[in-house]
């Protein structure tokens, strides 16, 4: 069965560990329960391991939010659930040996609960931000607006009636 052209590109990206620097994605889930300067050194910790190996792109700093499945990890005292995490992410230009290494230094934080790296372009990253900056700019969606009326309708009724 033949390669369409995309495969083969990929193939080629994926082969490649040469020392030419190639853009990558770190997206990591730090630990909720860790104090919020705690979440923050984490962060820089990562950032600053990163910024050692090669050059930043984008990025965005932690902030709080709901998994949309359990994250389970064994660790010495037991089994820990997380429903929650801290979730940031960094992109990045470096050659492939040092790429190796900001994995490594992902996997060795016990703070990052779990990570995943994926090759990008500094295109896909700097849309990435530009939408998260609309987003952030957008008015805040009601997901209920029958029962937004209704809570007014009451409210009003409420201060009306003596």
């Amino acid at each position: 069965m033949a390669k369409n052209q995309d495969e083969e590109v990929l193939a080629d990206e994926l082969e490649d560990t040469g020392s030419e620097p190639r853009v990558y994605e770190l997206g990591f889930h730090l630990d909720p329960e860790l104090p919020s300067e705690e979440v923050k050194k984490a962060y820089q910790a990562i950032r600053e391991h990163i910024a050692e190996k090669g050059t930043l792109v984008a990025e965005g700093e932690p902030h709080m939010l709901q998994l949309a499945y359990t994250i389970s990890r064994q660790e010495t005292a037991g089994r820990r659930d997380f429903n929650s995490a801290y979730f940031s992410w960094i992109v990045y230009e470096t050659p492939a040996e040092a790429h190796a290494e900001v994995l490594t230094a992902a996997a060795a934080d016990k703070r990052i609960i779990r990570f995943i790296d994926v090759l990008t372009t500094k295109d896909a990253a700097r849309h990435a931000v530009e939408m998260h900056e609309l987003s952030q700019k957008a008015p805040e969606h009601v997901s209920d607006p029958e029962g937004a009326a209704d809570a007014e309708l009451d409210a009003a009724l409420e201060s009306v009636a003596v």
